[in-house]
């Protein structure tokens, strides 16, 4: 059976302190949960998420199931979602089926590939994800404005956001494309993007990473 990933946004007008707070409060309930894997509460960065400034509007839950009947039996019938759901002002829901996964998070790798065909319906989403070294910090985030200008210009990216774990070292992206080959021009023909792998290898900046692509569908829950 394949496993299912569900990353989910949450923007609000209201109830942002509750919000804040489900970072933590919100851990015992997913442990809770049948069927899943792996999560993380997320929050997020200012503007389009590459940013040292926190969107205080906006936070998000990645999630990861044993099954997509465990997956959407969360999303449609747990009272930790209907909370989620009631609160904010609206939900983005992305169901993702891992294509191909490297690296490590919290010292694993969580995503499982599954080797099958892009179907119709399908767009390409990418999560990267990083701890940072300490001695590094202020060189990783001189370099974030360049990068977010070259995914900004970037061919093919439909919509993207910056995402962590804790302010400044733990942080992750995700981002949605048309297609494989617009992710593939972007990795190896932008240089903008191309000197700052070459940096962060270069400088060492990582003390763990990880890169996941997947086959992506928007789920029907989405609201906004």
């Amino acid at each position: 059976m394949a496993q299912q990933v569900v990353l989910s946004f949450f923007s609000y007008t209201q109830n942002k302190f509750w919000a804040f707070t489900q970072m933590q409060r919100a851990i015992p309930q997913l442990h809770q949960q049948q069927g899943i894997q792996f999560f993380r509460t997320l929050g997020t960065g200012a503007g389009k998420g590459f940013s040292l400034r926190p969107d205080f509007s906006t936070y998000a839950l990645l999630t990861i199931w044993e099954s997509e009947a465990a997956a959407t039996a969360f999303l449609t019938e747990s009272t930790l979602m209907q909370a989620y759901t009631k609160r904010s002002h609206s939900q983005k829901h992305f169901s993702l089926h891992t294509l191909h996964s490297h690296g490590l998070w919290g010292k694993s790798n969580p995503f499982v590939a599954e080797k099958r065909a892009l179907q119709d319906d399908e767009k390409i989403g990418i999560i990267t994800r990083a701890t940072l070294r300490p001695s590094r910090l202020l060189e990783f985030w001189r370099a974030v404005p360049a990068a977010s200008k070259a995914i900004q210009n970037a061919k093919g990216v439909l919509w993207y956001k910056g995402v962590g774990e804790w302010p400044l070292v733990q942080q992750a992206t995700f981002s949605l494309w048309n297609s494989l080959e617009e992710v593939k021009d972007f990795a190896y023909k932008s240089s903008h993007h191309a000197a700052i792998v070459k940096k962060t290898r270069k400088r060492n900046w990582y003390k763990e990473d990880l890169f996941a692509r997947f086959a992506v569908r928007p789920l029907p829950l989405n609201n906004g």
